[in-house]
């Protein structure tokens, strides 16, 4: 009976520890689909390039090069972040990503120019 219990153990092992490894590969799978799908949005999220005349207008390209008209280097086309802030100015030049209430003065958050919405100085030269 004792040789019984001892085989019936050992199969029941062996089962458990097939089924763990078969549930093992399926994540693995899973993660790989995942992780090539993540990467198709990435690139289709790619940068845009145009040119800083806007000789064509606002036709965009996928890749870095020449203008086809005035053959000036294309640019990185910007994207517009939507920028909210206090009409009183209640925090200065404080934006918010999203439309919501001031924090101090209560009051809604208008849309500012998002032209600069960074303040920062990395986009351009003083030169």
């Amino acid at each position: 009976m004792n040789k019984l219990k001892f085989l019936f153990l050992i199969t029941m092992a062996v089962f458990t520890f097939s089924a763990v490894d078969a549930q093992t590969k399926k994540m693995s799978v899973k993660t790989a689909t995942t992780t090539k799908t993540t990467t198709t949005k990435a690139s289709e999220q790619a940068a845009k390039y145009q040119c800083p005349m806007k000789c064509e207008g606002d036709k965009t390209y996928a890749k870095a090069g020449k203008c086809p008209t005035c053959k000036m280097a294309l640019a990185k086309v910007q994207k517009e972040i939507a920028a909210y802030k206090c009409p009183m100015m209640c925090e200065g030049d404080k934006t918010y990503t999203k439309a919501d209430k001031c924090p101090v003065c209560k009051m809604n958050l208008v849309k500012a120019d998002t032209k600069n919405v960074s303040g920062g100085h990395g986009d351009h030269n003083h030169n």
